[in-house]
């Protein structure tokens, strides 16, 4: 027994790598092939919780994979273009969406001799792939050869699992014990594996091939779909609040279907036994536990339906700590490199953050505030520009295309204008009139301090549209001249002293150049969201 185990290993770890190679390849494939199609489709998934759902469905079937639909919806969280909301429906369509996978391996991968289409798709793949290189023609020939992989290691884990029949034993019976082992191997094979697909695929295998009963299989399945809440809670983990909301919409979502799925399991099975005679599905389990995860999926849906207000405003209020930190980000997580255009619109938000603080400061010290009561405005900045400088080294490790190269480009240069607006004002705090100063100077520090502080107010990124900025500029800069002049004429009359009067000059000057900073990131903002012209 012990050599046909050894010898049969190989088989299982082969046809395992295979399936999983085939996964990730056309994974990656059909997402460059589709390429912005699908971000139009999740973003315009806003309108109703039907559409929503379909988009999460459609999207998860399209590139066969959750997580990269998990962490594309969370990147439209993040930049703004979704709300949690409709988010949720986008994540619990994914959820949906998976049972394609087992829908194909249990019709095409075990129902048919594949391996004479897999080596053709496999080759035809690589052709194209190697041809088309950065193009969509070569991304769709990595999906093709994906395909083959996928079903090559279908073919191999069905016939290793076929010799082990009869020489182990996974756990059986419909028992509260069995039952629990059952789902745990499933949630550990997922959890080992970190694909709920692969997972899919060994249960619908082992049932097909007599190592499991439907019932154990069904509850293996369920365990696999558990298993995916701990990718979800490892890719929250230092993430943004709203990844962290949709994580936990994730987790609350796969842990009620699957409690309730449990214990009206004997019955669903009962149910859909019927229901596959009626359909005229193969009498195979594979056929059967393939509806059962579509059917498992949507009860979920039909579950969360009336919850899910409720659930969006209780998820609203929680990990709001560090939305009150300032000085921590926002938007910036690593669930988003994966896309970098999503990366990109993490970062422009990010950056207006770090913009809005600055304008702020600024007009906090054209007011008359001392450094020491700027500091914490300081300390904010410099914290989120340090951490911006990490993402952007992270950012820079994966290909980025062309457009979002042009994009960050662009936003760097807006955020090095907020730190000059920064250190410029901090180093003109306090703005204050020259001790002994004549009435007429004092009137012209009102009137340059006022006209600085009217164009900072313009000069917030946060704003919703770009202010005409020209007026404002052109009278700060008539003030800033009318006070230099005017403070010049009063030390030379006497009536200031030099020394108070270049200090005085210094800060005015510093202020001027604050609000010009300023006045050129916002003319340069927003970034724009279309290519650049070629």
């Amino acid at each position: 027994m012990a050599v046909n185990l050894w010898t049969l290993a190989p088989g299982l770890a082969g046809g395992l790598g295979l399936f999983l190679l085939g996964m990730s390849m056309m994974t990656d494939g059909l997402k460059l092939a589709a390429g912005p199609a699908l971000e139009r489709i999740l973003a315009g998934a806003t309108r109703t919780r039907l559409h929503a759902l379909g988009s999460g469905v459609l999207v998860t079937a399209v590139v066969q994979s959750s997580s990269a639909v998990t962490v594309a919806t969370i990147g439209f969280v993040n930049a703004g273009l979704l709300s949690l909301g409709p988010a949720l429906w986008v994540l619990f369509g994914a959820n949906v969406g998976t049972s394609m996978t087992s829908w194909m391996v249990a019709l095409a991968g075990l129902k048919f001799k594949i391996e004479a289409l897999a080596l053709p798709l496999i080759g035809v793949g690589v052709v194209l792939r190697l041809t088309g290189e950065g193009k969509r023609r070569g991304a769709l020939g990595s999906a093709l050869a994906g395909f083959g992989l996928l079903f090559l290691g279908i073919t191999m884990l069905q016939q290793s699992f076929t010799g082990l029949a009869d020489q182990i034993t996974l756990p059986q019976g419909e028992g509260a014990l069995p039952v629990a082992a059952q789902v745990g191997l499933g949630m550990l094979m997922t959890v080992l594996m970190q694909s709920s697909s692969a997972a899919m695929a060994i249960a619908l295998t082992a049932a097909q091939g007599g190592l499991l009963t439907m019932h154990g299989a069904a509850a293996v399945v369920i365990g696999a779909n558990i298993g995916t809440t701990v990718t979800a809670l490892l890719a929250a983990v230092g993430a943004t609040p709203n990844a962290r909301r949709a994580a936990a919409a994730h987790v609350v979502f796969n842990l009620v279907t699957a409690g309730v799925a449990l214990a009206l399991l004997p019955w669903l099975l009962v149910a859909l036994a019927s229901a596959t005679q009626w359909l005229g599905l193969s009498s195979e389990p594979a056929a059967g536990l393939a509806l059962f995860h579509t059917v498992f999926n949507v009860l979920g849906v039909m579950l969360m339906w009336p919850l899910a207000s409720s659930l969006t405003s209780w998820l609203q209020q929680r990990f709001r700590a560090r939305e009150d930190n300032e000085a921590q980000p926002r938007y910036l997580d690593d669930n988003v490199l994966q896309v970098p255009t999503l990366a990109v619109g993490a970062l422009k938000r990010e950056v207006a953050r770090i913009g809005h603080t600055a304008v702020r400061l600024a007009r906090r010290a054209s007011g008359g505030a001392a450094p020491a009561a700027l500091v914490r405005d300081q300390a904010i900045v410099m914290q989120l520009d340090d951490t911006v400088e990490s993402f952007v080294e992270r950012m820079n490790r994966s290909a980025m295309p062309q457009h979002a190269s042009e994009q960050l480009a662009r936003v760097l240069r807006v955020l090095r204008y907020h730190e000059t607006t920064v250190e410029q004002a901090f180093a003109a705090a306090p703005v204050l009139a020259p001790a002994g100063s004549s009435a007429e100077v004092r009137t012209l520090h009102d009137r340059f301090v006022q006209s600085a502080d009217a164009l900072l107010a313009l000069c917030d990124p946060q704003a919703e549209e770009p202010p005409a900025l020209d007026a404002a500029a052109l009278g700060m800069e008539d003030a800033y001249e009318a006070l230099k002049v005017g403070l010049l004429a009063a030390v030379a009359a006497g009536y200031a002293r030099f020394a108070e009067a270049e200090d005085a000059l210094r800060r005015y000057s510093a202020l001027r150049r604050a609000a010009q900073q300023a006045t050129k990131a916002r003319r340069r903002w927003p970034v724009s969201e279309e290519p650049a012209p070629t």
